[in-house]
This record gives structure tokens, C-alpha cells and sequence, in this order.
């Protein structure tokens, strides 16, 4: 029997996405709008992801090494730690308000904003830092105003797009967010000789990004959308989602979360591994850039072929697993070829696997929202999945980095990969 699609409209705020609607290979009609949105859409998120490559990645690490060298592993384990807190409160917080945020441009649009412009100047704050308690202030400013943009931003697929495409968009965003993370690594790497620079010239072509989508891509489909009245209630629900009533949205929280402090225990440690771990010292700056575009290219390659073929096959659950478990894999060859040809190697083959897992797991965690009404804060519940890790995987790599040293890292990321993979099984509404 074939599935029912979903009928094609005018514009894409005329067409609710049912999150929980089971994938089928149907097609939906790439409106004018629709096409306009994705347009939009994609310098958007790259001008934003440029930011999260470039700053944790390469300047923050840098200005943390140029501070206090001899303890800059638990510096930076510090500050990145204290900075993801603020993230992982801020976020659902930030979902909670946006939905119920009413404007001619649609619920996301003036946070987006906002955020843009207040990030822009947190920015040019830490390019003015010259001490780790003066670092520790600003970036838990950014993560804070980087949060009014980024939690929004989450409830954009299911908002606009409709279950047929989440595939097609996703792939492509995920492409834009990757493709600017790599991206603003080499742009880091380029700019190391004059960070206030950097922190200048990074928002401000952020800002022009944000402002360009809200003008081309409006949605006014929200501002008749009933509110409902907050209460303390609400508030504290913007943290929780219940297990026992929604145990797909929770098995997939746990992936997510274990997957990604898997990552970020290694990933936030590159330049630092470059230096240390293999040995390449003030050179290692440069082998940034290049491990990003060799990570680049597996990610290219993945994203291109599991976005779409998830579409037409209507699978989610399998291309996430196998790219948890291809992460994994990568994770053992630094472990057992600890130089630079091993590094290659790892980024090439863990691109390949974050790619074709990030081209899928929005998807499927889109259809496992427990509420239409709220998109955004459930999204910022599940976004805790991503910066809860980034609170506890920089103090955990910083011990056991001082305790095993940067050897150590690996067999931890490996671990809690093959576990990510493994939370993944027993969900039951997505294929």
C-alpha cells in the first residue's frame, strides 16, 4: 500500500510538520519557498558554525595556551566546562521562550537576531581578555548568546519542513554546519596572529547571515498560534521530558549524549594532541586547518549519500548506528598509530561517520518530539544531549589527560561510541 504524502503547499509555513509522522520514501514538492528557505538557510548556519569551529576549536585554545602554557590543558578544561554549563541551562530555556514568542517574522526570528548581535559583542569582549578568569566571563557570555540563536535555530526542521524532506534538509544543513566547524578551524588557524580580528569579523558576517534569512525567509504562520500561560510549572518542565511517557525521545537523548561526549572528549583536545600527543609543537596550528579539510571531505562524501538514501529507503535507526560504531573505529587508529598519518586517517574516517550522523540523527529525533506545541523547547531538552557532554568532557579529558595522559583519551571516546550506537536500539517508532 503506498503512504499518503503530504500535500505540497504555497509556502512553507503553510505546511505543519507532524514530527512523529513515520518516514516514507513519498515526495513532497520543492515549492519556490521552499527552495528560497533552504537557500537562505544554508549561509545562515555555515556563518554560525564558522564561530564554533574557529573559537573552541583554534582561537580559545590559542589564547589559553599564550596565557599559561605549562596548565593549559586544565585551563582550557576550565573554561569550556564552565562555558557548556551555561550552555546546557540556557538552551531549553531559550526553546521555552521562542516558542512562545509571537512576531511578523514567526516565533525564531527576533531571538535569532538578537542572539547575532549580543554574541558579536561577547565576542569582541574575549578578544580583549588577557587572563583565564577574564576568558572563563566572556565565553560563558558566548555560550549564553550563541543559545538564544542556536536553540531556536533547532526547531526550524520540524516548524517548516515537511517529514519527506527532513532527509533532503538535513543532509544539507548538516553540510553547511560541518562544512563551517571545518571551515572556521582553517579560518582560525588563519587568523592566530591577530585574534581580535578574527572576533570581529566572524560575527559581524554572522549577523548579516541571520538578517538575510529573516528578511527572505519569513514565518508567519505562528503569530495566531495560541500561547499558554506561564507558570513555575512550565518553567521547570522546560528542563524535563518524561522517560516513561516518551521512551523513544529518551533512548535517543542517551545516544546523542554518549556519542557526543565520546567527540568532544578527544575533539576538544585536537590542537593540543597535535602539540603534544604527536609531537608537532608550534607547527601544530597549521595541521588544524588540514585535518579539518581531510574531515571535510569524509563528511562531504557521507552527508551527500545518508541524508537522501534515509529518505528513499525510509530507515533512520541503522544509519545512525553504523555511524556511531564507524566513529568508533576511527577512534582506535590514533591509539594504535599515534602520528600524523594516524590523525589523517582518524579525521577522514570519523568525518565519514559524524557526517552521516548528523545527517540522520535530526531526523530521526524530529519524529520522536513528544509535542507539536513545543518544537523548540523539547529540542532544547534534547539539545542538553549535545552540551550536557561538552560540561563533563573537558574535565574528564582534563583528568585524564593529567592522569594517563593524551593516550587516554581514545579508549574512553571509543567506549562511550559503541554505547551511543547501542542506545540507538530500542527505539520502536522510527524504523
Amino acid at each position: 500500500m503506498t503512504m499518503p504524502t503530504v500535500p505540497a503547499a504555497e509556502d512553507v509555513a503553510a505546511t505543519p510538520a507532524d514530527p512523529t509522522a513515520p518516514a516514507a520514501p513519498a515526495k513532497v514538492r520543492l515549492t519556490p519557498a521552499l527552495k528560497r528557505f533552504f537557500g537562505v538557510a544554508v549561509p545562515m548556519y555555515l556563518s554560525i558554525y564558522l564561530i564554533i569551529g574557529a573559537v573552541p576549536g583554534v582561537l580559545l585554545p590559542l589564547q589559553v595556551a599564550a596565557i599559561d602554557d605549562a596548565n593549559k590543558a586544565a585551563n582550557l578544561a576550565l573554561i569550556t566546562g564552565i562555558g557548556a554549563l551555561v550552555a546546557m541551562i540556557v538552551s531549553p530555556i531559550a526553546g521555552l521562550i521562542s516558542d512562545r514568542t509571537r512576531s511578523r517574522f514567526g516565533r525564531r526570528a527576533p531571538w535569532l537576531v538578537l542572539g547575532a548581535l549580543a554574541t558579536g559583542l561577547a565576542l569582541v569582549g574575549m578578544g580583549l581578555a588577557n587572563g583565564i578568569a577574564q576568558l572563563v566571563i566572556a565565553w560563558a557570555i558566548v555560550q549564553l548568546t550563541l543559545n538564544l540563536i542556536i536553540s531556536p535555530l533547532s526547531a526550524l526542521m520540524p516548524d517548516r519542513v515537511p517529514a519527506e524532506r527532513r532527509g533532503l534538509f538535513s543532509a544539507i544543513i548538516g553540510f553547511a554546519m560541518m562544512a563551517g566547524a571545518i571551515g572556521g578551524q582553517a579560518v582560525g588557524a588563519a587568523f592566530s596572529q591577530n585574534i581580535p580580528a578574527a572576533y570581529l569579523v566572524l560575527p559581524g558576517v554572522m549577523l548579516i547571515m541571520v538578517v538575510l534569512f529573516v528578511i527572505f525567509a519569513p514565518d508567519s504562520s505562528s503569530k495566531d498560534l495560541p500561547r499558554e500561560k506561564f507558570s513555575l510549572k512550565v518553567f521547570l518542565s522546560t528542563f524535563w521530558v518524561s522517560p516513561r511517557k516518551h521512551p523513544d525521545f529518551a533512548w535517543g537523548f542517551l545516544g546523542r549524549f554518549l556519542l557526543f561526549a565520546g567527540y568532544f572528549a578527544i575533539n576538544g583536545y585536537q590542537l593540543y594532541l597535535l602539540q603534544d600527543y604527536i609531537g608537532l609543537g608550534s607547527k601544530a596550528v597549521g595541521y588544524v586547518a588540514i585535518l579539518g579539510l581531510t574531515s571535510l571531505v569524509g563528511m562531504l562524501v557521507a552527508t551527500a549519500i545518508a541524508g537522501p538514501l534515509s529518505d528513499k529507503l525510509g530507515r533512520r535507526k541503522i544509519f545512525v548506528i553504523a555511524a556511531s560504531l564507524i566513529m568508533a573505529l576511527a577512534m582506535v587508529i590514533p591509539l594504535v598509530l599515534p602520528t600524523l598519518v594516524g590523525m589523517i586517517l582518524f579525521s577522514f574516517i570519523c568525518g565519514l561517520g559524524f557526517g552521516a550522523y548528523m545527517a540522520v540523527d535530526s531526523v530521526l529525533m524530529s519524529m520522536v518530539l513528544p509535542s507539536s506545541d513545543s518544537y523548540s523547547k523539547d529540542l532544547g531538552v534534547l539539545n542538553i544531549a549535545a552540551t550536557l557532554p561538552q560540561t563533563i568532557a573537558p574535565f574528564l579529558g582534563g583528568m585524564i589527560v593529567v592522569a594517563f595522559g593524551y593516550l587516554g583519551l581514545f579508549p574512553v571516546g571509543i567506549a562511550l561510541a559503541v554505547l551511543g550506537a547501542l542506545a540507538i536500539i530500542p527505539i520502536k517508532s522510527v524504523r
